[in-house]
């Protein structure tokens, strides 16, 4: 499947367009710093990770329309204090001028974090975002605690970089994550990436009522190559049809968006599976 193919692709399964839930468009000044990361993803990763997508935030807008996705957040993250509170100002007046943009915000273990995250929610924030390897905090950090709280009361979605790939940080993996989700069992948390590479810890943590996961970069060749995802789980995703939703991590993948469908499309568990994962769940999640 090719960029152009995509929307035949959702038409042919009767919708009227994608939700992504993984999208990131970030100020000029953040996103050419994540850029310049990823040109040295040789040294990082072990491999080299071009950035497809690479263009204009105009251009990048176009890409998203032509794809047909209807819905996304503009997801943002900071990796130091007295960022977060900038960032969700930010991905508001994004969101506000941007059609089909779901406005999100994002927090840091900072005395102000209960404060913003509160004033982000009562201004419409409907997603956060949390990337614990590039934050490099500890999600069970007390100064937090309230900010959970409010995001479990409010049944806001949080997409949680909680996993240990393409690197782990300090608070990666299943535990961290899984003791936040003990202190605030309702919280909505999406587990980026399918939780890679700790895919089969990550499922567990399904047992929560309201834990997702995204599928962003999973399946997909470059990811294949690096973290294999075990076809032994292959069965619980299907019957994770609720809980399992489309993310891509666009702009910043080294492949084309369609190859995120195509390698979901081979999984073969049928067309209302990818319906519920292309669309129904994340405009559930998204309230769109």
């Amino acid at each position: 499947m090719l960029d152009d193919d995509v929307p035949a692709w959702w038409r042919g399964l009767g919708l009227d367009g994608l939700i992504d839930v993984h999208v990131h468009f970030l100020p000029d000044q953040v996103m050419n710093a994540v850029w310049a990361y990823f040109d040295q993803a040789s040294t990082h990763y072990g491999t080299a990770w071009p950035i497809t997508y690479r263009t204009s935030v105009e251009e990048r807008l176009k890409t998203l329309a032509l794809l047909g996705v209807r819905a996304f957040p503009a997801l943002v993250y900071p990796h130091k204090p007295e960022m977060a509170a900038w960032l969700n100002t930010w991905a508001r007046d994004f969101a506000d001028r941007t059609p089909g943009c779901v406005p999100s915000g994002t927090f840091y273990p900072e005395p102000t974090a209960s404060a913003y995250v509160r004033e982000a929610l009562d201004l419409g924030t409907r997603i956060f975002k949390v990337h614990l390897q590039v934050g490099d905090y500890d999600p069970r950090d007390e100064v937090l605690d309230d900010v959970w709280g409010q995001l479990a009361e409010a049944g806001t979605p949080v997409v949680a970089h909680c996993g240990s790939g393409p690197i782990p940080g300090r608070h990666t993996g299943p535990g961290p994550i899984g003791e936040v989700l003990r202190r605030h069992p309702r919280l909505t948390v999406v587990v980026a990436h399918l939780g890679m590479p700790e895919y089969a810890e990550h499922l567990e943590l399904t047992s929560y009522p309201n834990v997702h996961l995204d599928t962003t970069m999973a399946l997909t060749p470059f990811t294949e190559a690096m973290m294999p995802f075990p076809r032994d789980l292959v069965p619980r995703l299907a019957d994770l049809a609720d809980r399992i939703v489309l993310g891509s991590d666009f702009p910043n993948i080294p492949y084309s968006y369609a190859t995120q469908l195509q390698v979901l499309a081979d999984l073969e568990l049928g067309d209302g599976w990818l319906r519920a994962v292309c669309h129904d769940n994340g405009a559930r999640l998204l309230g769109v």
